[in-house]
């Protein structure tokens, strides 16, 4: 048994003998949450102001249970949130008027009040570890006592989840409210806000972002594969795809952030978007292009977003007969040892032939969407005896903005090959794919196809790479040619094992300065700004083929089926 936090004191004010000395807002009714896991008190943390916007009628306290094996973080957040919390042996010397909890397995002192518990996910969807005794339970089913004491209501998103119960637990008959799913109505309201998330987290117009999610257990994803976002980052080119990682909040409070980041450090170090458990995966999701996911509720999450979806994992203790379930049986399996770029292209392409069928399973999860807040805020006031306030019926609002997680690269593994297509004279087509350095898979050159390491001298931080680099590209925009042609020769003389460097210009075009002395400046066709690294790639490329990297046109093509064509004009500068 966890250990009691036994030594930390009562508080006095909201709640206490004495309470009415100190508090502002005198309250009429208290309201208790009970924190058990960092899951559930995310979801609760998420749901519960929209509830009980400016009504000063209800004093709200936080009651920490730290005797789950999950807790660890749930503190803290609350902490972090500004919440007023009390030691859990505070709850059997107070009288609430409502319980309310995302977690089901809360261990209550006795008491007259009535307890509410919302899902921390989509319905009853798996089966858990019973803490309680060494069998597996269904998760998100209270304990039979609090529901024979005839206290205990269990909020639901669908009237199938209610018969699910009934069958699966017969004393829970009459016990259930059908509310609806508060986070899907946000994710939906969110969709028109898609741009601005995807541009938040850096994911530019012509990329598809894929998003990983891992429910938590030995069946998850994350357990079962833990080297596939690094997999997906070695294969997916950098210029047509992001990658991102949503984890249960249960693997960040078992393992700790420390630990996750320690087995995904080669993913990181590659750019991937790994999402903190509180607030920010929401918007992650909305912005997505493509889910991987496995039995969790984000992946059901993403399918009712109308994501294309595929399974990497999918663990046996998913419940049958439940819309999850459901889910698994036509939605595309992941094959990690096959080619990734290829099946992320299919499932993108593919995915209107199962549109229906997605359509078809979250209307089995979630009932009426949009009405969640205003059902969940009547249920509330109603075991409160209060009547509604007069203000208007909460609505799921969008999602803030979420912060980029992402760590910048600093160097990548390039592949370029000159294409065999004709072309016109002074034309050349080259074919190119960027690959951070951390996950990047050795390759065999052939006479059109050529390998080198570009790096960014300034910023990369493991100095082989830097001496090993062909390629050495600068890291913020030189404002005119001289000081381009300044840091080029500085870089070139420090680091003489490189072919060239290159440099933007604030004016939007590249230099590329040769060994040899010679300088070469490329510019866009259409007058848009010159991805520094890229136009490196084009000139080296002409290099090694032994073609003239001046007064030609060049046409850049990245891998992937979404991949665009950027032209380049390449031509000699005198200096």
């Amino acid at each position: 048994m966890a250990a009691r936090f036994a030594d930390i004191p009562f508080l006095r004010v909201p709640v206490g003998e004495d309470a009415h000395r100190w508090r502002t807002f005198p309250g009429e009714r208290t309201l208790v949450v009970a924190a058990r896991t960092l899951t559930s008190t995310i979801r609760i943390l998420e749901v519960l102001p929209a509830l009980l916007r400016g009504d000063t009628r209800i004093t709200v306290v936080f009651a920490h249970d730290p005797g789950s094996a999950f807790s660890d973080g749930s503190i803290d957040l609350l902490h972090d949130s500004g919440c007023r919390v009390i030691p859990w042996e505070q709850l059997s010397h107070i009288e609430p008027d409502l319980i309310v909890s995302a977690s089901e397995h809360i261990d209550l002192p006795a008491g007259h009040c009535p307890v509410l518990v919302l899902p921390h996910g989509v319905g009853f969807q798996k089966y858990v570890p019973d803490s309680r005794a060494p069998r597996d339970r269904l998760s998100g089913v209270v304990p039979d006592e609090l529901i024979e004491a005839g206290r205990a209501w269990m909020a639901v998103s669908h009237p199938d989840q209610e018969r699910q119960l009934v069958a699966a637990h017969p004393k829970s008959a009459g016990r259930t409210l059908l509310v609806g799913d508060p986070c899907l109505d946000e994710l939906l309201v969110s969709e028109h806000r898609r741009e601005s998330y995807r541009r938040a987290l850096e994911v530019q117009d012509n990329q598809r972002l894929v998003m990983v999610s891992s429910t938590w257990g030995p069946t998850s994803l994350i357990a079962q594969n833990p080297e596939l976002p690094a997999r997906l980052l070695s294969e997916l080119p950098w210029d047509t795809h992001r990658v991102g990682l949503i984890l249960h909040p249960n693997v960040w409070s078992a393992h700790g952030a420390w630990h996750i980041r320690t087995l995904q450090a080669a993913a990181l170090d590659a750019g991937l978007l790994l999402m903190p458990p509180v607030h920010d995966w929401r918007p992650a999701l909305v912005a997505a292009d493509a889910v991987i996911g496995d039995h969790g509720s984000v992946t059901l999450y993403g399918a009712a977003l109308g994501r294309p979806v595929a399974l990497a994992a999918h663990g046996s203790e998913a419940v049958p007969g439940t819309a999850s379930a459901d889910l698994a049986r036509f939605t595309p399996r992941l094959d990690a040892d096959g080619g990734l770029l290829a099946q992320i292209d299919d499932l993108v392409q593919s995915h209107a032939d199962r549109r229906d069928q997605y359509t078809a399973v979250a209307a089995r999860a979630f009932e009426t969407p949009g009405a969640a807040l205003a059902r969940l805020r009547a249920a509330v006031y109603d075991l409160l005896g209060l009547p509604l306030p007069p203000s208007d019926a909460p609505r799921p609002l969008a999602l803030t903005t979420p912060v980029n997680p992402a760590a910048p690269v600093t160097s990548w593994v390039v592949g370029t090959r000159l294409c065999t297509e004709s072309t016109p004279r002074g034309h050349l087509t080259i074919g190119v794919s960027r690959f951070p350095t951390s996950v990047a898979r050795e390759q065999p050159e052939t006479e059109r196809s050529f390998w080198h390491l570009a790096v960014e001298p300034a910023e990369e931080r493991d100095r082989r790479l830097t001496e090993s680099a062909s390629v050495l590209l600068g890291s913020t925009a030189a404002p005119d040619l001289a000081a381009a042609r300044h840091w080029a020769r500085d870089a070139l003389a420090r680091l003489p094992g490189s072919v060239l460097a290159a440099n933007a210009l604030d004016s939007g075009v590249c230099m590329a300065n040769l060994r040899d002395g010679s300088v070469v400046e490329v510019s866009s066709a259409d007058g848009r700004a010159v991805d520094a690294a890229l136009a490196a790639s084009a000139v080296y490329a002409c290099l090694r083929a032994d073609v003239p990297a001046i007064g030609i046109e060049v046409v850049l093509r990245a891998d992937g089926a979404n991949a665009p064509e950027t032209r380049l004009r390449l031509r000699a500068v005198t200096t």
